[in-house]
């Protein structure tokens, strides 16, 4: 893969604004309080799937990362991780009865960190989530792993559980870095457990990468690249350091004058891709490397590349099911979210049996634009047949016509050679790939009237 036309630093510095990542459309932020428990089980009956992912959002971590903004409980009391599965099994049970018809083909445990649970919380999950869904034989079981407080034979644990997907959270191997964002780790622990994973039977493991750290520079991150490559890992997930300090406190701690600047934050995710691609991985969507016998590389080559609430994925016709506080359901027409504080959720569950607390019914609009956003997202390519073909119930439907305003807008994007705009299809070139996010925003009816849209992180 030729990386150099990925970075031309004009048009990357002209459309480096904010915007959403696009795990769903419409996002996160036009969830409202008025749907309720009645539209999820409306739009569960309704859903022409019948094949689910499941998500299980365990929120505890040991300590405080200073850079993160997922939704967490700090503690080093694991008894409170006994009360959170009582609560959580409730759900389960619960919840499970109304996918009876349903056959689990993907399992994904995030957080928070789950390995923060012990190995009997662990194998009580597992058993619990068995014993109440209906698994296929053949099922994708995912882990994320913080490699600061686990031993070598959580490995073995997870595998004899079934789990055949790991992904350590490693961010940076250096020390004052890590000193800076109060994650300092073992890098020699973390290659003697994805060792001990791969010598267990996992074929699969993922470590994420985040640049724009405080104290990054070039030297420091190509120690970090080059770790990774002699880990001989599936998947890196490379993300960008959102720097949000007014929305996460802990991010207070970090100060301005200690971030890369914009020049130099632009240079290590430049070096970031340059060396992973030398190093043979295949670049996925906008911010992920898989080997080139990945499924995530082989879906992308075949057109058959996912997005959604966990990124990309080759599960594109799975229903998602959240389960736990914060997390985010997909079912058939309908976005869901439970309550994000604890001690809210708890009370939800026993006043309730469930937590949802605020989501969305998709308009034909909303899917419309949403099938376009996910192709341009996952294939940078979107054939204008087959979405006439896709909704040609609707009288009349015309891609050109239905989206005459919007084709406007990319007006742009083709002047500086970033896409074509045919009567076949709309294909973002190569160079357009770290920009996919804005030209996604042309089809997003909800950023046109600009009110969220200092609530995103910057595209680049």
């Amino acid at each position: 893969m030729q990386t150099t036309q990925f970075f031309d630093t004009a048009l990357l510095n002209k459309y480096n604004t904010s915007g959403p990542r696009y795990t769903s459309y419409p996002t996160a932020l036009e969830f409202h309080d008025q749907f309720n428990d009645n539209d999820l089980k409306t739009a569960i009956k309704v859903s022409p799937n019948r094949e689910l992912s499941l998500y299980v959002h365990i929120p505890f971590c040991h300590s405080l990362c200073y850079y993160c903004g997922c939704n967490k409980v700090i503690t080093r009391h694991r008894d409170k991780a006994d009360t959170y599965l009582e609560f959580l099994a409730k759900e389960i049970t619960s919840r499970a009865k109304l996918f009876q018809h349903y056959t689990v083909k993907q399992l994904h445990w995030g957080g928070g960190t789950p390995s923060f649970l012990t190995h009997e919380q662990i194998t009580k999950l597992v058993s619990l989530l068995k014993e109440n869904f209906n698994f296929a034989e053949q099922v994708e079981m995912s882990i994320e792993i913080d490699p600061r407080e686990i031993e070598l034979d959580l490995a073995q644990h997870l595998f004899d559980l079934g789990f055949n997907r790991l992904s350590l959270g490693v961010q940076d191997i250096d020390l004052k870095v890590q000193q800076t964002i109060n994650r300092v780790q073992s890098t020699e622990f973390i290659g003697d457990f994805i060792a001990k994973a791969k010598k267990v039977g996992f074929k699969s493991i993922n470590v994420d990468l985040i640049y724009g750290l405080p104290h990054q520079n070039s030297d420091t991150f190509s120690k970090t690249l080059a770790k990774v490559h002699q880990w001989d890992v599936e998947r890196i997930s490379l993300f960008s350091y959102a720097h949000l300090p007014s929305r996460f406190a802990a991010q207070r701690k970090l100060r301005d004058e200690w971030l890369p600047s914009v020049d130099a934050k632009f240079g290590l995710m430049k070096q970031a891709i340059e060396t992973l691609c030398n190093y043979g991985y295949e670049f996925i969507g906008m911010d992920h490397f898989a080997k080139p016998d990945d499924e995530l590389a082989i879906a992308q080559k075949n057109g058959s590349l996912h997005r959604n609430f966990q990124g990309y994925t080759t599960k594109g016709n799975c229903d998602l099911l959240g389960l736990g506080v914060s997390s985010i359901s997909a079912i058939g027409n309908s976005y869901s979210q439970n309550i994000k504080e604890l001690t809210a959720y708890y009370h939800a569950i026993d006043d309730h049996q469930h937590a949802v607390e605020k989501g969305l019914t998709l308009t034909q609009d909303d899917v419309i634009r949403g099938e376009v956003i996910r192709e341009l997202m996952c294939n940078l390519y979107v054939s204008k047949q087959a979405i006439n073909e896709q909704f040609k119930a609707i009288d009349e439907f015309n891609f050109d016509d239905y989206f005459s305003d919007d084709l406007l807008t990319l007006k742009t994007f083709e002047d500086d050679g970033l896409l074509t705009n045919s009567a076949d299809a709309i294909a973002v070139k190569q160079k357009a790939r770290l920009l996919i996010r804005n030209i996604c925003m042309s089809f997003d009816a909800y950023m046109k009237k600009k009110v969220n849209q200092q609530r995103f992180s910057r595209v680049i």
